[in-house]
């Protein structure tokens, strides 16, 4: 069963996606959701981001699951996808935030191009599976791709 907070997350996500602020990216594989990111055109909610990267749009909680399906392009696909979608629209950049803690996603963000500008604080609350609170400041670095 899904906890409070993946509901809350992906609840917020279609709310911003519903106002306009944002398209949220979900892949499926046979039927069944594999993933997501969200491309939040407003930019990152950071401070120091925002200073750093006026005006840059962020591609937010790139996320595979299950982890047996990592390593195997979707990914890469849902970059790919965010960044078209940013030419489209005539967006030249797009930025994207990693955790200090997440060497893997650093890589591959890296190998597509993404070149680290500012680092962060990346803070947000976690809802436990008894619908409480928890706030959360994660290091991160903030990455940006010419497109």
């Amino acid at each position: 069963m899904p906890s409070h907070s993946v509901d809350g997350h992906h609840a917020a996500r279609f709310g911003r996606q519903e106002a306009g602020q944002s398209t949220y990216l979900i892949p499926w594989l046979d039927g069944r959701p594999v993933g997501h990111a969200e491309i939040r055109w407003t930019g990152c909610e950071a401070p120091e981001v925002r200073t750093a990267q006026p005006g840059c749009p962020e591609i937010n909680g790139l996320f595979v699951r299950p982890a047996s399906l990592r390593s195997q392009g979707i990914g890469t696909a849902l970059l790919h996808t965010a960044e078209r979608l940013a030419r489209e629209r005539g967006v030249g950049v797009m930025g994207l935030g990693v955790g200090d803690g997440n060497p893997r996603a650093a890589a591959l963000y890296a190998r597509l191009g993404y070149l680290p500008t500012v680092a962060y604080l990346d803070r947000w609350t976690h809802l436990d599976s008894d619908g409480v609170p928890h706030d959360r400041a994660d290091p991160c670095t903030f990455r940006v791709k010419a497109l």
